[in-house]
């Protein structure tokens, strides 16, 4: 099948649709890295007219998502994959593009053989940096990620 940005945002349309009218894009899609966007708008503003914290937690979460679904799918195993634990730091307004980002030098796929071979779940954290146009960091998201072979 093959993870494109163009697959995923029409996933978003039909499945996750509060993501896409909240401006959630999926721009690209690398090996070791995915880069979502996502527009300050009216519709996923707070009351102070910066970025809803939610917003970004969505955006942060997709970055982080897509490696995981990128390394099931190389495994050709039926896998669970579930956020256990989050946590975010806020550094800035979040106010225009922010641009999430994701990468992992993980061996992603070697834990899910792990998993399938120890018949139990494995655990591991991913982080999704959140920048506005001028570069600066508004916040990061670190995601506890778990992942499961299901019994066939």
């Amino acid at each position: 099948m093959g993870l494109s940005p163009k697959k995923i945002n029409t996933f978003l349309l039909f499945k996750l649709p509060l993501a896409y009218i909240a401006g959630v894009r999926v721009l690209s899609i690398k090996r070791n890295e995915v880069v979502v966007r996502i527009k300050h708008r009216w519709i996923n503003q707070n009351p102070f007219k910066s970025m809803f914290w939610a917003a970004q937690g969505m955006a942060a979460e997709l970055s982080t998502g897509i490696l995981v679904m990128q390394a099931i799918e190389q495994s050709k195993e039926r896998v669970s994959m579930l956020v256990t634990q989050q946590q975010a730091n806020f550094y800035k307004k979040a106010t225009g593009k922010i641009i999430f980002s994701s990468t992992s030098n993980m061996n992603l796929k070697a834990l899910i053989i792990d998993s399938k071979e120890k018949e139990e779940g494995k655990s591991f954290q991913l982080i999704s940096e959140g920048k506005d146009e001028r570069g600066v960091i508004v916040s990061k998201f670190f995601f506890e990620w778990s992942v499961k072979v299901k019994s066939r």
